[in-house]
């Protein structure tokens, strides 16, 4: 997705924001095509997360959403450009944004999948276990 880079504090242009919204829907719809339907709500929350992170933090004007399956395992990868790490951080009680990497983080440890940036830091993946049942 094109995005303009965001800097300065600046608020993400409300179509920065609404395509976060197109792309879960595309998500959405490849997990029913790979037929993983049971683990749409914790992939929309990280992948939410996710690209909302790379659009607030990156400054980057292309944010891309790869979804792929497997060896038993859904691996998300969100690509920005550019380099710097995802990292989780410390907020108070009061704070009004700062969560979401704390959600992905827990979501993926809950799950017993994994998750982290690049070494170069132009993409932040995920790997979720599938569940059993699904898998073919």
């Amino acid at each position: 997705m094109r995005v303009t880079p965001r800097r300065g504090g600046v608020p993400p242009r409300p179509e920065d924001a609404y395509r976060v919204g197109v792309m879960r829907r595309i998500a959405a719809a490849r997990l029913r095509y790979f037929r993983l339907e049971a683990m749409t709500d914790d992939v929309m929350l990280i992948v939410s997360e996710l690209l909302t992170n790379a659009l607030l933090h990156s400054g980057t004007t292309e944010i891309g959403l790869k979804l792929t399956v497997g060896d038993g395992t859904l691996r998300i990868t969100i690509t920005d450009g550019m380099p710097g790490s995802a990292t989780p951080k410390q907020v108070t009680d009061n704070a009004e944004s700062g969560r979401g990497l704390v959600l992905v983080e827990a979501l993926v440890e809950t799950s017993g999948g994994d998750w982290g940036t690049s070494d170069s830091g132009a993409e932040t993946w995920c790997s979720l276990p599938v569940p059993a049942e699904t898998r073919s």
